[in-house]
């Protein structure tokens, strides 16, 4: 009969070769050891097995080369995250690794490839065929080393193929650690070369990894793929899709994708699919770019002369070093160098693929949409289409892209609260503040678009909130004073805060004429003690700058609220949709921070609709939401750990009259709002005592069993 532990039945079959590092692992110090975090399953492993197993996976293609018939080959190396050599059929090491490769050059005078690694696919939805990029089958393998190996590839390059040209490969690998209760870790690389042997100095890399990943997390697709330059090899003018007729090359299918609901396809009644393996259909006719679709630099980045500079010192760097084969160091420095250059493609290069992906209702070839002019080519496209003119809203990619809030024409509007004095209890609160323009010029409240004062309290956790318009307020010392006409509650205690939120209307020229825009000021939140000797601020649970990694400039309800710490005023324990919700639409939805923005960014995968009324009655349905990370990362939005139980003590239960469990208590509320199932409600509520509150800290606090980091590892 077999061992039941997998540890013990691979530790009998273990190289000398591991059993030497591990020793030197234990021996050599931490450095050694694998590192993890808290969002790693292998974090939790004990550190016999965490040494054992190694979890994680790198693969790194060391060279490559094409022999005069076209034989392809590429050596590679298999490890763990700290660089001990993994056995690629897992029987020395654990974990058996599965790896797939792609070959593909940039014909001179291109900038995208063409890949060797080619296949025909048929549809058997239109029976029509189309060339798609694809890895490659009937390779072999060959070890040379511990974790290294050579694959010789199955597909071989075409007669008379160009020697001079870039060419690159692209592997994908994925370990399968299962039964260990861990997840199969996945790994791609590329490696640019030039078969004569010279250096490389043509590459493709318009965005980076590191800049999707800003939103993705990490970029996931087809369950193992994760650099954008890998993606590029397959996904270019060479290979589309049968079944719909879509090209998938990368500019365009990224830049529709990102459209979403926005292209005036979609808009007009034809979804953008895509199907993939085994007729799987990815419809991506909901999808919503979380920031304005117009900020082309959240994908396409530039780097500053400094950084090109800090470049270029590494490039030279890495090419001193001994350690890398000569081709090796000449190809990774001019690619990186190179890298710097494309990031500003978007700006110097327009074309008719990559315009008309967004701009689908331009017909090139008859003018249409495009003032009557027809282009048969991109090569006039930038005799227009120039990086940048003199105007805004020009015809220049950056004036085509210009976002109207944030036009140069603007004036400004800075908020500043000077003061809040009567705090007490009863008292009628009276707030100087100040507004002026980016000139240093004072704003008067009476000009103002609109302007607001919101007061909430208290900042153990809001529930009490008092909107009111101060543009009549009077000149104060440093500002303007107003007095709420609505006093500080007789029984309040502790702290309060005061927000400010407005806006001036104002006239700007687009090239479409005059535009009004509402010239929103950024939120400011003051606060002061009311029965506390000195202000005691809310509590910080996530944080503005988070929210705009993906939505750039966050602003809501006509650009007036664009601070977290200002949302939270109003989106408090106690706040619904009563109010704007018609009365024929159901039970009220609970607006409370923390489960409604849980529920927006669960979206598609609450399994329900998700539907809050706003001004006007006017629906707004987030059921549809596609989250572009990783949910089970808290961090992602939350900081210094404020997802970790216990939470602070004195917490509100949330007013939700749609929810199973109403009112919600404060741990319950948080992860009901993506854990739908009855099963989790069931749960919450066995674990709540209507006199003594929730347990749930017992079993999900930090450093538990099921602490919350623990669930949501990956």
């Amino acid at each position: 009969m077999g061992s039941k532990h997998p540890a013990r039945r691979l530790v009998q079959r273990i190289s000398p070769l591991i059993l030497f590092a591990l020793l030197a692992t234990a021996i050599g110090g931490a450095q050694q050891e694998p590192v993890f975090t808290k969002n790693d399953k292998a974090f939790y492993l004990e550190k016999h097995l965490q040494l054992f197993i190694r979890p994680g996976l790198v693969v790194e293609i060391l060279e490559a080369s094409i022999a005069d018939d076209g034989t392809i080959r590429t050596r590679f190396r298999l490890t763990d995250p700290q660089g001990l050599p993994l056995d690629r059929a897992g029987i020395f090491t654990p974990g058996a690794v599965t790896t797939s490769f792609i070959a593909a050059t940039i014909p001179a005078g291109q900038r995208q490839y063409t890949a060797y690694t080619a296949r025909t696919s048929s549809s058997s939805i239109t029976n029509m065929s189309a060339t798609q990029a694809s890895s490659d089958s009937g390779g072999r393998y060959e070890q040379v080393a511990d974790g290294e190996y050579i694959y010789t590839f199955g597909t071989k390059a075409p007669a008379g193929f160009d020697r001079s040209a870039t060419h690159t490969i692209g592997v994908y690998a994925r370990r399968d650690l299962t039964e260990f209760d861990l997840d199969r870790p996945t790994s791609d690389a590329t490696f640019n070369f030039v078969p004569d042997g010279s250096e490389v100095t043509v590459v493709r890399d318009v965005v980076s990894t590191d800049t999707c990943n800003n939103c993705h997390t990490r970029l996931t697709l087809h369950g193992q793929r994760h650099s954008v330059e890998l993606c590029v090899l397959c996904h270019q003018p060479q290979s589309t899709d049968p079944d719909t007729g879509n090209t998938v090359d990368f500019k365009v299918m990224i830049h529709k994708i990102h459209m979403g609901a926005d292209l005036p396809s979609v808009q007009a009644g034809t979804p953008y699919q895509i199907i993939g393996f085994g007729n799987s259909v990815h419809d991506y006719s909901t999808v919503e770019f979380p920031a304005d679709i117009r900020t082309c630099t959240a994908c396409h980045t530039q780097e500053t002369e400094a950084e090109k500079m800090a470049m270029a010192e590494a490039a030279a760097n890495l090419a001193s070093t001994a350690a890398m084969p000569a081709r090796s160091r000449a190809a990774s420095a001019r690619a990186d160098l190179s890298k710097q250059v494309q990031g500003g493609n978007y700006l110097t290069k327009p074309s008719q693929a990559a315009c008309g992906s967004c701009h689908e209702n331009v017909n090139f070839a008859t003018g249409e949409n495009h003032a009557g002019l027809r282009q048969i080519s991109d090569n006039q496209c930038a005799n227009c289409h120039f990086p940048e003119g003199e105007l805004e809203f020009d015809l220049s990619i950056v004036g085509a892209h210009k976002v109207e809030r944030f036009s140069n024409q603007l004036p400004g509007t800075n908020f500043e609260i000077l003061s809040v004095t009567n705090t007490a209890p009863g008292q009628n609160p009276t707030v100087t503040f100040n507004v002026t323009n980016d000139a240093g010029q004072t704003v008067s409240p009476s000009t103002m678009g609109r302007l607001g004062l919101v007061m909430a309290g208290n900042t153990g956790d809001f529930s009490k909130v008092v909107s009111e318009n101060p543009s009549g307020a009077t000149p104060a010392t440093g500002g303007f004073a107003y007095t709420f006409q609505a006093p500080i509650p007789a029984d309040a205690t502790g702290s309060w805060a005061v927000g400010i939120e407005g806006y001036q209307n104002a006239s700007i020229l687009t090239r479409e004429g005059a535009a009004s825009v509402q010239d929103a000021g950024d939120n400011k939140v003051f606060y002061f003690p009311v029965t506390d000797t000195v202000a005691v601020p809310r509590r910080q649970v996530v944080a503005l700058s988070k929210c705009n990694t993906c939505h750039n400039a966050l602003s809501l309800h006509g650009d007036n609220r664009n601070n977290v710490e200002h949302c939270v005023l109003c989106h408090n324990p106690n706040a619904t949709d009563v109010n704007r919700r018609p009365g024929d639409k159901g039970l009220p939805e609970s607006v409370h921070f923390k489960v409604m923005i849980h529920k927006i960014h669960s979206g598609e995968e609450l399994g329900e609709e998700f539907v809050v009324y706003g001004f006007g009655g006017t629906p707004h349905n987030f059921g549809e939401v596609r989250f572009p990370g990783d949910r089970r990362k808290c961090d992602i939005c939350h900081v210094d750990g404020t997802q970790q139980l216990p939470l602070r003590e004195g917490l509100l239960a949330t007013q939700a009259p749609r929810e199973l469990i109403n009112p919600l208590p404060p741990v319950t509320g948080a992860c009901l709002s993506c854990h739908r199932d009855l099963s989790a409600a069931a749960h919450a509520e066995l674990n709540t005592s209507p006199n003594l509150g929730e347990a749930c800290a017992v079993c999900h606090k930090e450093g538990a069993d099921f602490s919350v980091d623990r669930v949501h590892a990956q």
